[in-house]
């Protein structure tokens, strides 16, 4: 099939502000929509600019608005996204700065995922064996580590897009993975950390992080999670 890919292009060299480019290309209903931007790039236009890498929704790092949505190209097909003869547009993730055409600066979102100490932290002598944890803790715990840190999430609110000071969905859910890990000892640290003003009761539960997320994970319930740590340990 024939399909328009109509992409939202910017180069700080000599753009002013963005603007839309279309391109034709051929392309089959199971292709991705990583395929044709990089049909695009290889074979009509070099200087797109974008980044990916392994291709393959692990590393999350071809997160992009498609059709207005925030997907991962590389788990986009094409039969979801158009028909036919149809177009697709493809835009940078809001709320970050563009450097460049799909490209933007990451700096931000992992600055706000540093800040929540995402890693194991306990000074205590480690014991003979494992560090052990219930199924059900462990459970409890799961969902958060199937962040890939695409950013989805995070720049698919509408707090973060007018307010870049917050932590945003994504920190909140890492967060989540430590505080209700039974073997951490940094709980307290982290509940100091979401209940800044630049912290977990920014959220409005728009549902906008859950909807966005490539690995489902239920955003919105765990930030809520989070927000009743935070006042249980305030009681």
């Amino acid at each position: 099939m024939k399909i328009n890919v109509k992409i939202l292009r910017f180069d700080p060299e000599k753009d002013r502000r963005q603007h839309w480019e279309t391109y034709q290309v051929e392309a089959s209903p199971g292709d991705r929509v990583l395929d044709v931007i990089n049909h695009v790039k290889w074979y009509i236009d070099p200087s797109l600019t974008f980044r990916r890498s392994c291709a393959h929704g692990i590393c999350g790092s071809d997160a992009m608005l498609i059709n207005g949505r925030n997907r991962l190209a590389c788990k986009t097909l094409l039969q979801d996204v158009v028909k036919d003869g149809g177009t697709i547009t493809a835009e940078p993730i809001r709320g970050l700065k563009v450097e460049k055409d799909l490209l933007v600066d990451m700096e931000p979102f992992f600055d706000a995922y540093r800040s929540i100490m995402p890693y194991f932290i306990n000074d205590n002598p480690p014991p003979a064996g494992e560090r052990l944890q219930s199924p059900e803790d462990a459970e409890r715990m799961d969902q958060g580590s199937n962040c890939i840190l695409c950013a989805c999430c995070t720049t698919s609110c509408p707090i973060f897009w007018v307010n870049g000071s917050y932590i945003g969905p994504a920190a909140i859910v890492q967060a989540h993975r430590f505080i209700f890990d039974t073997r951490d000892a940094a709980t307290q640290q982290r509940l100091n950390v979401m209940n800044q003003n630049t912290g977990v009761w920014r959220c409005r539960t728009a549902y906008n992080c859950t909807d966005a997320c490539p690995r489902d994970i239920p955003v919105t319930q765990l930030i809520e999670e989070v927000k009743r740590a935070v006042m249980y340990q305030q009681a």
